[in-house]
């Protein structure tokens, strides 16, 4: 005769142990419908609010992002004043005034905590650009997490917060150190003329170039 508490508890175990696995599963359709809304896209700016917590930092700082197919973005600071990341194509340029160097970085070698949007840039498939991807509904819109390929030893997750109309409003960057940084985005105006020398750095006269990753 069948045990009635080993009948009642294995499906409870199974339903325990298989609840993170169903979790962790990615909507195919979610995240098509996002690639096709950035490939059809050739421009797009947008306000951008970053907070970075960790270190024993926690600082707020805000400016404009824009993007231009192929492999541009810059990210113009306006709180602190002339700070600035710029994506030309070939190198990642990280300015501030006041700075006693610029930071220049190959594209192909960024690991700045803003290189999760360059698959933006080129044709969006998050499902090759992000590991360990999954969906799930987030209030009124749903969520995209995993890790950013090549990032792993850095980053502990990344949280994509999509509306319906399948725009990007938030990027939160968990790294493995416990810090956090969260940029949100707001006044997202998209396939708006953006000029090509938007995204030309020059740096200042008399400040030395160096090569190496851009600074927190």
């Amino acid at each position: 005769m069948k045990n009635p508490r080993i009948s009642l508890v294995a499906p409870l175990l199974l339903a325990l142990f298989c609840a993170p696995l169903l979790h962790a599963q990615a909507d195919p359709t979610l995240i098509r419908r996002v690639d096709d809304h950035y490939n059809h896209l050739r421009t797009l700016r947008a306000r951008y609010t970053e907070r970075y917590a960790g270190m024993g930092m926690d600082r707020t700082e805000s400016g404009t992002l824009t993007l231009k197919k192929p492999g541009l973005m810059r990210w113009s600071y306006d709180k602190p004043a002339g700070k600035v990341f710029v994506l030309d194509g070939h190198y990642a340029w990280f300015y501030t005034p006041g700075d006693a160097q610029v930071s220049r970085t190959p594209a192909k070698q960024l690991d700045d905590l803003r290189s999760p949007l360059r698959f933006l840039l080129g044709r969006t498939e998050l499902a090759k650009e992000i590991d360990r991807i999954a969906t799930a509904p987030e209030g009124a819109n749903f969520k995209i997490t995993g890790i950013p390929k090549g990032m792993a030893q850095r980053v502990r997750l990344l949280t994509l917060i999509v509306t319906p109309a399948c725009v990007i409003q938030d990027m939160k960057i968990e790294e493995t150190d416990g810090s956090t940084t969260d940029f949100t985005f707001s006044g997202i105006e998209e396939n708006v003329a953006i000029p090509a020398s938007d995204f030309v750095f020059t740096p200042p006269k008399g400040i030395p170039v160096v090569d190496g990753q851009a600074p927190i």
